[in-house]
Order: C-alpha cells, then sequence, then structure tokens
C-alpha cells in the first residue's frame, strides 16, 4: 500500500543492472562489500581512522567539479562522526513521519508518485534555506527496495549516502550570497535538492569518479523550479522532481550519457540559478568536515513555511496577556494586530484562501495561534480557514519590516504588538522558537511528532519498531527492513479514528519564546 518511495517509472524501465553493459555491477558491489565488512563490524563510537585517510592518491584536482565527483565517490562509512549520524539520523525519522502523513493529502492522489515529503510543508529546514531531505531520502529508501537482494546494504550505506546527499546541497548553497536568504527566484531544493539526490544515488551505487562528475552534470539541466508557485499544489512537486530527476541523472551516467565536465564552474552551468556564484575547489579527503557537523537542521512543529514558526511563537506569549484559563480570545476588544517580520513577499498572504495559502501566510498563523493557542495539522483546513473569528481577526493585522530583521533563517526574528481598544498594548518578540537549530526539539518530542505523523498510516508495532530501528540505524544489516514495515499498514478503524484527531502540538512553546519587551 505505502508507495512513497516507488521508483518513476522512467528510470525502472532502464535499471542499469539488467542492462548487460552494466551486468558487472552487482558483482562489483558484492567485491566492495566483502571489503568493507572489517570497517562495518567495527563500532561508531570507537575510533577508527576514516578510509582514505593519509594520502589520497588523487591527481591534482583540475576543477570544481571534479572535486565534487572525487568527494561523492571517496567519502567512506569511517568518514562520518558521531554526531553526524546522529543529526541524520533524526532527518530519517522526519523525513519518514512527514513522508507518512503526506499520503493524506489531496496533492498526493493527484501526484502520488513523487510529491509526499513536501506535500504539507512539514519537513526539516536547513541554512542556507533549503529542504534537505526530501529529494534524497526517497531515492535511497526506493533503492534499497528495488536493487537487487545481494548485496545487502546495510543502515550505515544508506547513512553515508543520504549525508553525502546532504552534503552536497549545503556545499553548493555556500557559493551564493543570495543562497543564504530566504529565496526569490528560485525554490533551493528543485535545484541543489536535485544534485543532492544524483550524489546520494551515485554513492548508493558505487559509482565512479567519472559518472558521479557526469550525474552531476546531467542533474543541472534537470534543476529549477520558480517561487511562483509557491503556496500552491505545485510547490510540493519541486521536491519530489529533484529526488526523481536525480536519480535518473545517475541512472543516465550509468549509461554512459556525459554532460559538461565543468558544470559546476560556470556562471552559464549551475552558476545560472544565482547571483554572485562564486564556487570554490572542495578540501580533498583528509581533511573532509561534514557540514552537518556544524550546521543542524531545524524541525518544524507545525505544517507552515519556516519563518512562520517564528509568528506562532510570539502570538502564543501574547496571548496568554489576553486570555486567562479556557476564555475565549476577546476579539471584539483588540483593535490593531502589529507583526513586525522580514520581508518576505510569498508568506505575507493577508486573506489565505487554500490550505497551501495558509501555510505561507504569516498573518494567517498569528491568528490561529490568538485564537485557538495552538496550531494542528487540521488547522489548515479549508473550514478552519473559513472561519468568521478567523477572518475578523485577519482583518486586523498590519505588517513592518524593520531594516535589521533580514529574511535569513539565522537571524530573523518576530516582534508582534497587539493593541486593545481601551489603549493597552502587548509587545512581544521571538528570537529562536522551539524545533529551531539553536533550540533543537528533543528527542521525545521528535519521537512524538512521528507517531503523530505516521499512527493513521501504519500499525502500532510498525510506527514502534521504525522508531527503534532508525535509533540504531548504524546497526542495521539489510535497509530493506525499513522499506517493509513502511507497508505494515493500521487497520482502517484505527486510520479513521487516527484522521479525526491527528494532532501535531505546538510542544511545549515556552521553549521558543523570549521575555517580554
Amino acid at each position: 500500500m505505502y508507495t512513497s518511495w516507488t521508483l518513476p517509472s522512467s528510470a525502472s524501465s532502464t535499471l542499469p543492472w539488467e542492462d548487460g553493459k552494466y551486468g558487472i555491477l552487482k558483482e562489483e558491489q558484492n567485491e566492495k562489500k566483502n571489503k568493507g565488512k572489517i570497517l562495518r563490524s567495527v563500532k561508531i563510537n570507537e575510533k577508527y581512522p576514516p578510509c582514505g585517510s593519509g594520502k589520497s592518491g588523487f591527481p591534482k584536482v583540475l576543477s570544481v567539479t571534479e572535486s565534487f565527483a572525487k568527494v561523492i565517490h571517496g567519502l567512506q562509512v569511517g568518514h562520518l562522526t558521531d554526531r553526524v549520524i546522529q543529526r541524520s539520523k533524526r532527518m530519517v525519522l522526519d523525513a519518514l513521519g512527514v513522508g507518512l502523513l503526506g499520503t493524506s493529502t489531496e496533492v498526493f492522489h493527484k501526484a502520488s508518485g513523487y510529491s509526499k515529503i513536501h506535500s504539507m510543508d512539514f519537513d526539516d529546514t536547513w541554512h542556507p534555506a533549503t529542504h534537505p531531505s526530501g529529494a534524497v531520502l526517497p531515492v535511497l529508501m526506493a533503492l534499497s527496495e528495488a536493487l537487487p537482494p545481494s548485496p545487502k546494504y546495510s543502515g550505515l550505506d544508506l547513512l553515508l549516502a543520504f549525508n553525502v546527499g546532504i552534503e552536497v546541497q549545503g556545499r553548493l548553497l555556500r557559493f551564493s550570497k543570495e543562497a543564504c536568504d530566504i529565496p526569490k527566484r528560485f525554490h533551493p531544493p528543485s535545484v541543489v535538492g536535485t544534485l543532492g539526490s544524483a550524489a546520494a544515488a551515485s554513492k548508493f551505487f558505487g559509482l565512479s569518479v567519472t559518472e558521479c562528475q557526469e550525474a552531476l552534470a546531467i542533474a543541472v539541466s534537470h534543476a529549477g523550479a520558480p517561487m511562483a508557485n509557491a503556496a500552491t499544489q505545485t510547490k510540493p512537486l519541486h521536491v519530489g522532481n529533484a529526488a526523481r530527476h536525480g536519480l535518473e541523472a545517475a541512472f543516465l551516467a550509468m549509461l554512459g550519457l556525459q554532460g559538461n565536465k565543468r558544470i559546476l564552474d560556470s556562471e552559464t552551468g549551475f552558476g545560472a540559478f544565482y547571483a554572485n556564484y562564486s564556487p570554490k575547489v572542495l578540501p580533498d579527503l583528509d581533511s573532509h568536515t561534514w557540514l552537518l557537523e556544524k550546521q543542524d537542521v531545524a524541525f518544524k512543529r507545525f505544517p507552515a513555511h519556516l519563518a512562520t514558526h517564528w509568528v506562532a511563537d510570539t502570538a502564543a506569549s501574547v496571548r496568554r496577556h489576553l486570555v486567562t484559563d479556557k476564555a475565549p480570545l476577546p476579539i471584539d476588544r483588540i483593535e490593531r494586530i502589529v507583526l513586525r517580520i522580514p520581508d518576505v513577499q510569498y508568506v505575507n498572504r493577508p486573506l489565505p484562501k487554500s490550505e497551501h495559502e495558509a501555510r505561507h501566510s504569516f498573518q494567517y498563523v498569528a491568528c490561529v495561534m490568538l485564537l485557538d493557542g495552538v496550531i494542528t495539522v487540521p488547522a489548515f483546513h479549508k473550514r478552519q480557514i473559513d472561519r468568521p473569528q478567523v477572518r475578523e481577526l485577519l482583518g486586523k493585522v498590519e505588517l513592518e519590516h524593520p531594516r535589521d530583521n533580514l529574511p535569513n533563517f539565522n537571524t530573523l526574528y518576530c516582534e508582534m504588538s497587539v493593541a486593545l481598544k481601551d489603549g493597552a498594548v502587548f509587545t512581544e518578540r521571538s528570537d529562536t522558537f522551539y524545533g529551531h537549530w539553536r533550540k533543537p526539539l528533543s528527542q521525545k518530542d521528535l519521537q512524538e511528532k512521528f507517531r503523530a505523523n505516521s499512527c493513521r498510516t501504519l500499525s502500532c508495532h510498525a510506527v514502534e519498531r521504525l522508531i527503534e530501528i532508525v535509533e540504531n540505524l548504524e546497526d542495521l544489516e539489510d535497509c530493506s527492513v525499513l522499506t517493509t514495515l513502511l507497508k505494515e499498514t493500521s487497520s482502517p478503524k484505527i486510520a479513521s479514528k487516527s484522521i479525526q484527531h491527528l494532532t501535531v502540538p505546538s510542544y511545549n512553546l515556552s521553549y521558543g519564546l523570549t521575555t517580554s519587551k
């Protein structure tokens, strides 16, 4: 039943390992697995040198593109650090849960082939701005199910390929100042995510340096989607297409298709997507440091644009001045609501009409939190958006854009002032919300989010087993166990009940609030 990780038909019809030209791939993979048995028998928390430490043996790097290909090809399990493993396991768990929840959306039913993880804008967010996991994890889940059963792909294989895909995205984003801010032209996952997918697939397949280089070149020609489709049903396809097209790029590279050998070096190559593009050759493997080691991701507590999470925390703090016990919000006493936020046009939606517009509306998230005191998954349903109380509050909201409040997920803040008709004014500010990389969700809350997201689709047994397996993913011998559990559906009765009560609460909002001014 669960099809989130299914290979696209255009790819599955030309599986390279079924082609005579690549008939030796399976044998080569077995040889690589046998060589890696000793390495995989060593526990992660023990100190052992990364594979390839010391002299790499590579010739002098001539281009940025070649340096990326060599890093993709050369990184090994031994390069993974404890912190990178722990952080990436959290990303995997969250993305699985968000993908499962995504199967309940209208977008999923209209475009079921490749639109689950980002269908509700509930997936992780990184800095510089992108959704890193959604373009990479589906590819690896599909491959772990579709590839021949021998050799087996382990949890460490998955974690390595996953982190290679994440790393490539982060490195590319750091080649442009434009990429550091909330995007205005291209949706980042559609750009860097496509290359991250190609890199992850290339690593999982064990492609050569030349093939990795070709996969990147091919992926660039598949990349890019405009921000004009933000807050529409098409935006989730950006991430799905990135996964799909990156995988196809790896397939085509395996089949010998060639592209520009300097695609990442050129302003007319990957540089076409970003202003002030300044690529740099990657450090060699001897001095490699994972970006995820230094920069964690943000996990969302409700399905909406990340910038709205600052607004939700601020509104929750203001609400405590206006509401006591379980009394309703005194809407008739409110004169106006002022939000001081960055100037992000596609999240400025005074009167959202659909769930996707509501997920991209500073105003809507502020009003719902003031009115209800919590934001849940159903808060973005049409009937909730059209409530008379919500529409009345929306009419009172004004936006201001202070010059020091830049559209950057690492520095932005939200300040809210609610003025009452009697002259009282209440002001609160949030600099960091709970779930941001500076105040990450606890493991307990991350697991609760996964349970809430997956309980309507999977059996209780499968939900708890997935939590346990991902928690110990580095010890998993066969990744196909994950895909098997993802097919263990809940009974219709349990699923129906969970649909009615499915909520992802704003876990302990006080963690993300600053003191009032």
